[in-house]
């Protein structure tokens, strides 16, 4: 390939100490299958890892090189919920229930027979009916706030949301928060102008309404008026940013008892708040702390429903309720929404019902699922060899914390404290492996389940507003593992690190080629390594360095250190605002991204140092990877570190994602962390300026 390939080749041919087992033979395969020789490594550090896989991978809307290892977790649970329990007889019923809901799920015949009709029912007798279908619909009757708690019953933030949440000052307990709702295409920038977006989002609203309805006349009048009513809103939710500059108390913090007297609003929040509570079985007190986020909003919204008619309004609410329902109805409701997604540029992979149905019980059973996954196909010995890599890359970031030049010396000992008080759970929480399964059958005591399908959603969707009201009167626990399942393995939220620090690493995660027992640590520090410091980093970048160790937002950090931090993040930003996406010539969005790359630079640093210290003390661990002998094992973590971001998509899904995902596309969370980086530079014999090398490198720490 060039002069630093032949002199590595010669290094080789006097060690030929080759890794030769099993797993190192596969990992050789793939990222051999990934690695684009005519591109050298310091020009473009992506593409020499990735450039052969993409050329050679077709691919509908989007791939990864990950997508195999949720392709075997997804097989795994299909495994699970398909498979016989008469051999325990003990089996936990939450575990019969998430088998009840599979097979309700992968019953197709009976979704379509029920059809509409229970759909209709819902509306007609819970909802408050809806004029878009039904001509005969009384008007007399509306009541806004009766129809919005109507729907929060099945988990539905419309017009305004409300839930709970940590309390941010007193990490301890939750409080009760009010905000704006969600809108149909969610991003307001979409409703500023005409485009073949909005059309198709009409278009959709009067194919759903149609399906449900034998008399069109009205639909198209009707779907007109709630896009203008929605795109009011959206114009509510645009200006958020300025007017919260401008005004100080944009979010305010108070009580049940004053919260009519703090805010100033037609709409009854303290009645909507109590009634929505009550209906979980949780009475409010007046004393209760109540947090109200997107004030300009709430009274801009608040200002609009007030000239709107109930029609408008009812239509409104029940269209965006069918939305929120829609990926989960039969076919032909499914079927229109593909319409809008192609237009929007999200477009979803073909799985088969088998695979969407596991997915879908595994999102809302994960626990009971995990209790036979992690029994089944999970090697408990991986929990200790992880948790010494996750001990070695805390201590990794800990040195470099202390090292850094521009912190003072308080600052600095706060963010050692906050490091050190990381609690790290791997694989599962222990009470999954224990034959006591009475926390199993609490947790999921009210999801009892029948054959129908739809019944089920309503009911789960129920269950889900029950558990969050609920949450109001108990108490943080830092360590427990409530939210991620260990059946995870989203590329995006295989680890969870909240600011109170408790560090989740899922067993569906601890596969190739994140992490692997039998593989080189290379690999492995290159792979789960990095992501695990890059979750550690988030509790450091510019929204984690506003909690203190107990995840509380509270000033921790002198005003001198956050300026310095923020003329390195500028850095940063700076740097991603000028990388240019292929194909669509728009840049990507550094200040949309910030934190997510900033996690990234510092998640390699960390882990490259950790695996630094870790072959200082056992320098003969790493053998080299047959077909792949000619590069070093330092060579090898950075090669493994941009397999894992290996992405395909199209160009439309890409826009989409630089439109409104917090993290980079793939190829700038490899060359922007790696063009910073000396220690690739030193890897690879690359010269400062040289493609993928900085002159300037932009570092936090």
């Amino acid at each position: 390939m060039s002069r630093i390939c032949s002199k590595r080749l010669r290094i080789v041919l006097v060690n030929n100490d080759l890794c030769v087992t099993p797993y190192c033979f596969k990992a050789a395969k793939y990222l051999t299958e990934g690695i684009d020789g005519t591109i050298h490594p310091c020009e473009d550090s992506y593409h020499f890892v990735c450039g052969t896989w993409i050329k050679n991978n077709r691919i509908p809307d989007d791939s990864t090189t990950t997508d195999f290892l949720q392709t075997q977790l997804y097989d795994n649970i299909v495994d699970i919920l398909t498979s016989s329990s008469t051999n325990d007889t003990n089996e936990p019923k939450a575990i019969i229930n998430a088998r009840i809901l599979y097979q309700s799920c992968i019953d197709e015949q009976n979704i379509q027979k029920e059809g509409i009709n229970l759909i209709l029912s819902l509306i007609t007798n819970e909802l408050g009916g809806s004029p878009i279908i039904q001509s005969s619909w009384d008007s007399s009757t509306f009541d806004l706030s009766d129809r919005l708690l109507k729907v929060r019953k099945y988990s539905s933030n419309i017009i305004f949301g409300i839930g709970t949440s940590v309390d941010d000052t007193n990490s301890t307990e939750y409080v009760l928060k009010i905000g704006r709702g969600d809108l149909g295409l969610g991003k307001p920038e979409y409703y500023m102008n005409e485009s073949k977006i909005t059309m198709a989002y009409r278009q959709y609203m009067f194919d759903l309404a149609s399906i449900l309805s034998n008399d069109t006349s009205t639909i198209e009048q009707d779907v007109n008026d709630v896009y203008k009513l929605e795109k009011e809103f959206a114009k509510c939710y645009r200006t958020t940013g300025e007017q919260q500059q401008q005004r100080p108390n944009a979010t305010i913090r108070t009580t049940v008892g004053k919260l009519r007297q703090q805010l100033n609003i037609s709409f009854d929040f303290t009645n909507y708040l109590t009634s929505a509570y009550a209906s979980a079985g949780v009475t409010l007190m007046d004393s209760d702390i109540v947090i109200v986020e997107d004030i300009d909003s709430l009274y801009c919204v608040s200002s609009i429903i007030e000239q709107v008619s109930p029609r408008i309004l009812q239509n409104y609410v029940i269209s965006r309720f069918m939305m929120d329902l829609n990926h989960k109805l039969p076919k032909q409701f499914q079927n229109i929404k593909e319409n809008l997604n192609h237009v929007v540029g999200v477009t979803t992979t073909k799985r088969a019902r088998a695979v969407n149905c596991g997915r879908f019980v595994n999102k809302h059973m994960g626990f009971a699922i995990s209790k036979i996954y992690i029994k089944k196909y999970f090697d408990d010995n991986i929990r200790n060899q992880v948790f010494e890599m996750v001990t070695n890359i805390i201590k990794a970031f800990i040195d470099m914390l202390e090292n850094s030049t521009w912190m003072d010396s308080m600052s600095k000992n706060k963010a050692i404290e906050k490091a050190l008080a990381i609690d790290v759970q791997i694989g599962y929480p222990d009470y999954l492996a224990s034959d006591n399964v009475t926390e199993l059958e609490m947790q999921y005591a009210d999801y009892v389940f029948g054959s129908s399908f739809m019944n089920n959603i309503f009911k789960i969707l129920q269950i889900k507003a029950k558990e969050e009201f609920q949450l109001l009167r108990k108490h943080v626990d830092r360590k427990a593992w409530d939210y991620l399942p260990p059946t995870t393995v989203n590329a995006c939220e295989y680890i969870i690190i909240s600011f109170l620090l408790c560090l989740a690493i899922p067993a569906g995660i601890l596969q190739m080629p994140f992490y692997d027992k039998d593989a080189p640590k290379y690999q492995n520090y290159g792979g789960l390594g990095v992501v695990i410091a890059h979750e550690i980093a988030h509790g450091f970048d510019d929204i984690g360095r506003q909690f203190d160790k107990d995840g509380n937002r509270i000033p921790w950090w002198t005003d001198e250190t956050i300026e310095k931090f923020i003329e390195r993040k500028t850095c940063i930003v700076d740097q991603y605002n000028n990388f240019t996406v292929p194909n669509l010539n728009i840049n990507a969005n550094g200040d949309q991204t910030q934190n997510e790359d900033i996690a990234d630079n510092i998640g390699l640093r960390v882990a490259f140092y950790a695996y630094q210290k870790f072959i200082q003390a056992n320098p003969n661990a790493d053998k080299r990877l047959q077909d792949l002998s000619e590069y070093s094992p330092t060579q090898m973590f950075f090669i493994n570190y941009a397999h894992i971001r290996c992405a395909k998509m199209t160009d439309g899904y890409a826009r989409a994602r630089v439109e409104s995902d917090e993290h980079s596309l793939g190829q700038f969370r490899v060359n922007g962390p790696t063009s910073n980086f000396v220690e690739y530079d030193r890897a690879f014999d690359c010269k400062p300026g040289q493609g993928n090398s900085r002159m300037k490198k932009c570092t936090v720490w």
